[in-house]
This record gives C-alpha cells, sequence and structure tokens, in this order.
C-alpha cells in the first residue's frame, strides 16, 4: 500500500504512533546517505537523554487519628482534613538523532542531522535539552540539520520566527544551518505538497548531499506497520484548517 498523502501523513502525529516513525526514520535517512558519505564519512546514530518529571493526583480517603487508649478512658479521635496527594516519578527520555563524522579527523563531527519530536517543540525538558544541544553545535560550528514535520508547538530554527514568515508555506519547516558560510536555508512546505530534496552540508572542501525526503518518508511509511495502526476513518491530531481537512478527506476516501 502506498501513503495516501503526496507529503507528510499527518495521522502519524498521533502519540502512539510518533515515536516508532521518528526512529524509523532517522534509521532509513542514514540508509539513504550513506552510500554517499563514504570513505570520508560516516553517518552515526547517536542518543539525546532527558529526565522528565511527570506527576498524578491521588485523591485520599479522609485521615482518622487515634490518640490515648480506650483503657485510659481518654480516647480522642481527631479527623484531618483530606490533602491532594501527588504522586511525582521520572521518566528518562531518548532521542535519537544523527552525526556525520569523519573519521580521518578523529571523529569529528561536521553535521547533526535531527528529526523533531513533540518534546522539542512544547515548554519542558525536551525543549531545554534540545536548545541545549543546539547551542553547542552552533558554538562547535558543525552543520545542522533539521527535519519539522510536525504542525503543532514553537519552531527551533536559530532566526528571529518573523522572519519564517518570508516563506509561501510553512505548515512543515527544514532548516539547514551551515557553519560556512555561516547561514541558514529554509524549506518550508504544505500539507498538500511533497516533502523536498535538501542538501545535506558536509565540510567546507566537499559538496552538499542532496537527500531526497520524500523518498526516503515513503520508504520508511511503506516498511512499517503504518496502514494496519494510522484509522483512516478518524480525524487526524492535531488542529488543520478547514482546506486541510477536505483534503485528507479526499486523499483518504480515493486511496
Amino acid at each position: 500500500m502506498q501513503c495516501p498523502f503526496p507529503g507528510m501523513d499527518p495521522y502519524l502525529e498521533r502519540p502512539a504512533i510518533w515515536p516508532d516513525f521518528h526512529d524509523s526514520l532517522i534509521a532509513y535517512i542514514r540508509e539513504a546517505l550513506q552510500q554517499h558519505l563514504r570513505p570520508r564519512y560516516v553517518a552515526l546514530t547517536q542518543d539525546r537523554l532527558f529526565v522528565v518529571e511527570h506527576d498524578r493526583p491521588i485523591q485520599p480517603d479522609v485521615s482518622i487519628i487515634e490518640t490515648g487508649s480506650p483503657q485510659s478512658g481518654s480516647v480522642r479521635t481527631a479527623v484531618a482534613d483530606a490533602p491532594l496527594v501527588v504522586e511525582m516519578f521520572r521518566e528518562e527520555v531518548r532521542q535519537p538523532y544523527l552525526q556525520i563524522i569523519e573519521p580521518a579527523a578523529g571523529n569529528q563531527v561536521v553535521t547533526a542531522i535531527e528529526v523533531l519530536s513533540p518534546d522539542n517543540k512544547r515548554p519542558g525538558a525536551g525543549r531545554t535539552s534540545y536548545l541545549n544541544k543546539q547551542d553547542e553545535l552552533w558554538m562547535a560550528q558543525t552543520n545542522l540539520v533539521e527535519i519539522d514535520l510536525l504542525r503543532g508547538g514553537a519552531p527551533v530554527p536559530r532566526i528571529p520566527e518573523h522572519r519564517l514568515d518570508d516563506l509561501p508555506s510553512r505548515r512543515y519547516l527544514v532548516s539547514v544551518t551551515r557553519n560556512f558560510p555561516t547561514r541558514c536555508e529554509l524549506y518550508g512546505f504544505a500539507l498538500q505538497q511533497p516533502i523536498p530534496k535538501i542538501s545535506v552540508p558536509l565540510a567546507s572542501d566537499d559538496k552538499d548531499i542532496a537527500l531526497d525526503l520524500q523518498q526516503v518518508f515513503q520508504r520508511c511509511w511503506s516498511t512499517g506497520p503504518y496502514p494496519e495502526l494510522l484509522q483512516y476513518d478518524q480525524t487526524p491530531p492535531g488542529e488543520l484548517s478547514g482546506d486541510e481537512l477536505d483534503f485528507c478527506r479526499r486523499r483518504v476516501t480515493s486511496s
């Protein structure tokens, strides 16, 4: 079965589906790049770890406190007000990403490739961890490719957000931040459009690699469990405009 959408499939944003798609897409991007990188470079999967604190309210029963003893005849019973009890627990979150490294230069990282997750785009530990890593790459003068296939949340490129308004369409966004010359290249595209081909930079003395993200996406989608899991009889998750909803209905009913 082919994906019914010409580009990104909005049904993949379901929380139960996204982690599998995210990790699989990174693996297929590595596969697509590897043949063009050898022998000077290799693509290596790395993990970024951060801790998220969760809480869960528990409504307790009324507490009864007994003081004294029945034999003394001085039994006093106090009823405490029921507090709100919040159970706290921590979860370690793993987010894989890609690095293009140059083994002959001591495994120097020349380019990092990120596929954004929801945690990277909303306030919290995930976004803080991501932006800290982004700063580290910037200071190390490492190229950075950021692939954002999520409609919700705040953008992450290291440019003023108002500059993104210059893009004709940016429902989805891929940004390429180069270390030389220092600049940010933006690829914005709509739900109705294919995912673009992008240029992946290497060291300044090497040519870019052209990465066909639509082809990689299609391979990831068709080899995964998504046709059986995506529930196209339902509305896609997240906010969609009226035109986007109509587009989704037409695509899933004609597939």
